[in-house]
């Protein structure tokens, strides 16, 4: 029996912020729509979130910083993000990619994978069901979107990135080896700047120059140089991965007496969230979906989770939400016996979901940085949160 070919589809939403912003506000079509950091007359730290093509057009690009932007375009439409909505219409979408196949894996608030290889026959084959995503996305949201095809999820990313915005590529088996040497090696997924460095250095400008390198061209780059080197011959079994609820990190505190003390279960609560957040940021990773878990006297358990619009594993992020849950939840003035901090759909830490950055970020991480330095060094009891307990 013949295996069929993998069929693999990226799905990248075109200027996602951007677009959304000028969709609901029809006097902004046109204009270069920069999302970031506030720009302060040119003097505002930050970076751009993401831009309008017609931004673009003067040179503005996602990850710079705001002030550049300004300079280049200080006439653009300057907006801060607004995430709830966008992560409403996030929501939109990936319900969208859910009648197409049931195997998505959500990369961030804008993108994801579709493993689309057993479901494509429903919908007429691998490049009329992209064709018919695209127009239902079209459809339900009024937002474009660009699609890469292709048999590994590296060449996927990579043409969804070809033909901007609204465009479809498709790569097959057959010339998969093709399509990718041309292009430059900045495109290969985890190649860092410090490493094309290198191989620049040596004469190794494009994908199909890397494919060909000899072991020597590689010395020095150890592991590294064999992974990429088999990126670059297009050899990528990474699979399709839907967020398993079983990543997950939770604490939970069951009270020596239940209890209807708003300032303990606050307090519990600020101390279950610092501990996952200890637990996450000691593992090396960040979540999206924070959950309470609180039982009431009588054993009655009850479950209360958010998505937000991007990962976290800041304590002050988990807290705030999870106290917001819990304020939200009607104990109907029973008591609670137990309460429970979890955050799910984990990523690796350093995993980036979008290229907007503020002062508060950093602000958080060395504020957390600091706070482990010290419990590292006098224990988890030296320092503790306001609002929350010392032990739990």
């Amino acid at each position: 029996m013949q295996v069929p070919e993998r069929r693999i589809a990226h799905v990248d939403m075109d200027a996602f912020f951007a677009a959304v912003e000028q969709r609901d506000d029809p006097a902004l079509k046109g204009k270069p729509v920069i999302v970031g950091a506030d720009p302060r007359g040119g003097r505002g730290r930050g970076v751009v979130s993401t831009c309008s093509y017609e931004a673009r057009g003067f040179g503005v690009r996602s990850a710079m910083p705001i002030s550049e932007a300004w300079r280049r375009c200080p006439k653009g439409v300057y907006l801060r993000p607004d995430f709830r909505k966008y992560s409403a219409v996030s929501e939109r979408v990936q319900g969208i990619f859910g009648e197409f196949t049931p195997d998505i894996e959500r990369v961030s608030i804008d993108e994801a994978f579709l493993d689309i290889t057993r479901s494509a026959h429903l919908f007429g084959g691998p490049l009329e069901t992209c064709r018919r995503l695209k127009e239902r996305v079209r459809e339900e949201t009024a937002l474009t979107c660009s699609v890469g095809l292709a048999p590994t999820k590296m060449a996927a990313k990579i043409a969804s990135d070809l033909k901007k915005p609204d465009g479809l590529v498709e790569v097959r088996e057959t010339g998969l080896r093709s399509f990718l040497a041309p292009l430059d090696i900045s495109r290969l997924w985890g190649l860092g700047s410090k490493t094309a460095e290198v191989l620049r250095g040596r004469g190794i400008n494009t994908i199909g120059e890397l494919a060909a390198a000899e072991a020597e061209l590689l010395r020095g780059l150890g592991a590294r140089g064999v992974e990429l080197k088999r990126l670059a011959l297009g050899e990528d079994p990474r699979e399709v991965t839907p967020e398993s609820e079983a990543k997950s990190v939770s604490n939970e505190i069951t009270f020596e007496r239940d209890t209807s003390d708003a300032r303990e279960i606050r307090e519990s609560l600020v101390a279950l969230a610092d501990k996952v957040s200890s637990r996450l940021r000691g593992d090396g990773f960040k979540g999206r979906t924070v959950t309470l878990k609180i039982r009431l006297e009588g054993f009655e358990t009850y479950t209360r989770a958010r998505t937000l619009p991007f990962s976290t594993n800041y304590t002050d992020v988990i807290s705030r939400e999870i106290l917001a849950l819990c304020a939200a939840f009607d104990r109907r003035r029973r008591k609670v016996r137990l309460l429970g901090v979890k955050v799910s759909g984990l990523i690796p830490a350093g995993e980036r979901e979008s290229l907007f950055e503020d002062e508060e970020d950093a602000r958080r991480e060395k504020a957390h940085r600091a706070i482990e330095e010290i419990r590292e060094k006098f224990g988890r009891s030296a320092i503790y949160r306001a609002g929350g307990k010392k032990d739990i």
